[in-house]
């Protein structure tokens, strides 16, 4: 047999190599075999139905918070943070990029406790307060804002570090930008703004075209302070400006930072985000943004087809944090796969302020594999009826095991 397993009869959608039709998908030790139209099924062990489903790749949330630990009780990451293997899998989420919650004090905390003791594939954006996100307060600390030291531990920790972060910053002044700009230099990676607090003194048409440099992020785009609409509805002009730049926009739904009023004129417009992400935590999880999985149908009942919102869950969103071998299902590519089910009917989705649009589709996930190994299966697509499993499997006679005659 050439493949260990196969998943039959999808729908495949997999932007980054212009696929969008039936396919079937090989997996041979852990990685994409092969992906075509029709390959035997007497050409691997095992084989997984998924017929009527998605097959996409594994999505990609690059805006989550795990700094989940007994050790880590601020007031915001220990708190607020969510351990990324009970959230990950059953959204169809192979791949999660914590944004800052640890900074170059703590990183080598963060990552032991966390990043290298799960199965969901963990990266991070390193905060430039040392702390990070210990509480609303010590993000403040100007003095522990080392652009040195920041870039030290980005550089130290290369495989894991995707880029540099600040966030909440609520000083009129552009000390956090400018100190995280600085470290991103040093390191040669981009950075994350959390534009968080909004002052006159820093607008945000100012961070956005001018300071943030090309293939930075500004996450929170559709965030309700953020300037994105005119008086005529349009898309206002500088936003557009900052993307031809190069300047990249996260979601970053959150608990606080997704408006239905500034998000629908965005995308009926074509301001679609370059990556789709749930700014998960324990806030926003049992809130308007609930999941990926949700935060995706969103945007897919607001008009953004199909192809476009797998697309910036998955290749785009590689690319937006610079690991281009993620996000796809190329041959010799790790076998991450997402099998999702689009649900016909009538849906309610939430935004951050109990905004309500309702909607006829809705996506969940049916099986997740993360290198090839099935890691969520919602239906018991990978299992075989009990039936057929004989004596191998359950209770049988034991001749040890023999209860005595009754007297």
């Amino acid at each position: 047999m050439n493949f260990d397993l196969l998943l039959k009869g999808g729908h495949v959608i997999d932007p980054a190599n212009g696929l969008d039709g039936l396919r079937d998908v090989a997996i041979h030790g852990g990685k994409v075999a092969a992906v075509d139209t029709d390959i035997p099924a007497n050409q691997a062990r095992s084989t997984i139905q998924v017929d009527g489903l998605y097959v996409t790749p594994g999505l990609i949330d690059i805006h989550v918070h795990l700094y989940a630990t007994p050790g880590n009780r601020g007031a915001w990451a220990g708190d607020n943070s969510i351990l990324p293997d009970g959230f990950s899998f059953r959204t169809g989420v192979t791949t999660m990029v914590d944004t800052g919650s640890a900074g170059w004090r703590n990183l080598e905390d963060f990552r032991y406790r966390v990043i290298d003791r799960f199965a969901t594939r963990s990266y991070a954006f390193v905060n430039i307060v040392g702390l990070g996100m210990a509480t609303m307060e010590t993000e403040q600390n100007v003095a522990d804002m080392d652009p040195r030291r920041t870039a030290d531990m980005a550089r130290e920790h290369e495989d894991i570090i995707v880029g540099i972060k600040t966030a909440h910053y609520w000083a009129p002044d552009w000390t956090s930008v400018d100190r995280t700009l600085e470290a991103g230099a040093l390191s040669e990676k981009p950075i994350m703004v959390d534009f968080g607090f909004f002052k006159r003194e820093r607008p945000y048409y100012e961070l956005v075209g001018e300071r943030l440099r090309p293939g930075d992020i500004s996450t929170h785009m559709y965030r309700g302070p953020v300037p994105c609409i005119d008086s005529d509805g349009r898309v206002l002009p500088y936003l557009l400006d900052a993307r031809r730049r190069g300047v990249l926009f996260d979601t970053g739904h959150g608990a606080g930072s997704f408006v239905f009023r500034n998000v629908i004129p965005c995308v009926e417009q074509g301001f679609y985000p370059d990556s789709i992400s749930t700014d998960l935590h324990t806030l926003s999880m049992n809130t308007g943004m609930l999941d990926m999985a949700t935060t995706m149908s969103k945007f897919l009942v607001m008009g953004m087809p199909l192809v476009e919102v797998i697309r910036k869950s998955t290749v785009d969103a590689a690319k937006v944090i610079n690991r281009p071998q993620h996000g796809h299902l190329s041959v010799g590519a790790d076998a991450d796969v997402a099998v999702l089910n689009l649900a016909h009917g009538t849906f309610g989705y939430l935004d951050s302020f109990d905004g309500k649009l309702e909607g006829d589709r809705r996506l969940t996930c049916e099986l997740t594999l993360k290198d090839g190994e099935v890691v969520w299966d919602w239906n018991g697509l990978s299992g075989v009826d009990y039936r057929d499993q004989g004596d191998a499997v359950g209770i049988r006679e034991n001749e040890a095991l023999v209860m005595p005659p009754p007297a």
